[in-house]
Parts: C-alpha cells; sequence; structure tokens
C-alpha cells in the first residue's frame, strides 16, 4: 500500500492528513469550509483513494489559508506516497460532466512542477465559498506535489457544477496516473529519472 501522513501546524492552520493511493475511496475528512469538504469528499471518491483529513483554520479571516494549506498538504502527501513511481502509467486524462457542466483534467505526474488553468466561473462564490480559491488549491497542489496539471472547464453556467466536475475529473485522472502498469520497467521516462 502506498500511504503517507503529514502535519502542518501553523499560526493560521492545523492539519493532520493520511493518504492511501491503493484505495477503495474510503474517507473521513473534517475541515471548516463545508464547500472544500465536500469538494475532497468526491476528489476522493472518484480516485479511490483513502483519506483521512482533520483541519481547522483561521476561517473567521477568511477560507483562503485553510484551503491553501489542505492543497500543500495533499501534494506532499501525494508525492510522498508514489515514492520512486517506478512502474507507474505516469499519465492520467478525465472528462466529467456534471449535468450543463464539462470539465476536462490532465496530469503528469513528473516532479517538474507546472499548473495551467482555462476557464471561468459564473460567480465569484459558492455559498460563502470564494470560487478564486480553487485555482489556490490546485495550484499548491500541483506545486507540493511537483505534478504538472492542467484543468480545463470546457463550458457551462453553474458554478457549483463546474468546480465539482473539475474535483470528480482530477480524482479520475490521478488515478489513472498513478495506477500501476506491469508492462512498465522502472520509471516511465527514456532519461531514465522524472524530473
Amino acid at each position: 500500500m502506498r500511504t503517507s501522513q503529514v502535519t502542518r501546524t501553523t499560526g493560521e492552520t492545523d492539519i493532520r492528513l493520511e493518504l492511501g493511493i491503493d484505495g477503495d475511496g474510503n474517507r473521513d475528512i473534517q475541515t471548516p469550509v463545508p464547500f472544500m469538504t465536500h469538494m475532497l469528499d468526491l476528489l476522493t471518491k472518484h480516485g479511490l483513494f483513502d483519506i483521512k483529513l482533520k483541519a481547522g483554520g483561521d476561517t473567521e479571516v477568511d477560507d483562503h489559508h485553510t484551503t491553501e494549506d489542505i492543497g500543500i498538504c495533499l501534494g506532499q502527501a501525494l508525492k510522498d506516497a508514489l515514492g520512486d513511481k517506478a512502474g507507474i502509467k505516469r499519465y492520467g486524462n478525465a472528462f466529467v460532466p456534471m449535468d450543463d457542466a464539462l470539465a476536462q483534467v490532465v496530469v503528469d505526474l513528473s516532479d517538474r512542477p507546472h499548473f495551467e488553468f482555462k476557464g471561468d466561473w459564473p460567480a465569484a462564490k459558492v455559498g460563502t465559498f470564494d470560487t478564486e480559491l480553487v485555482q489556490e488549491f490546485l495550484w499548491k497542489l500541483a506545486l507540493e506535489a511537483r505534478i504538472n496539471l492542467h484543468v480545463i472547464v470546457h463550458y457551462g453556467y453553474n458554478t457549483h457544477h463546474l468546480i465539482e466536475a473539475v474535483f470528480k475529473a482530477l480524482g479520475r485522472a490521478l488515478d489513472e496516473a498513478s495506477a500501476a502498469d506491469h508492462r512498465v520497467q522502472g520509471v516511465p521516462s527514456t532519461k531514465g529519472k522524472l524530473s
């Protein structure tokens, strides 16, 4: 089992996270940001990861620090759990529709962190959640996991549906990329290393 545990305590947040890549979608997610809790629930269910997350943060200021630091911790846990990445598929691509919305996530577990986002959120908020924080979360995840992450929101008009499609697609793309492939000998790179 490829697993990892990450703890992050700062003056703004307190996060404890356990991740299992080769899971069944089991999850116990507790955060003070209900919309992020919902999105992380979708990501882990559709990615078939096991996750236990307990996060606290200064949400009396806003949701920024907590959302960002969850992305940092999840990225670090993903990087650690993947280990040397020998024998994995490396690339993943997923399209997910959600009613009116269609999103695509493409990932390369390359050890070369990069993030691209194409699309727009029709609304600045979903409930009390600032939708600009989705990109903040995704960028920190890509940076700390050292992955190349491309997110494309093709179309849609309901912001909740759009973001939900992104998180489901992210789970599926990461599951595909991290899956073992018995045909892959060593690290999936002609250079002999990922970076």
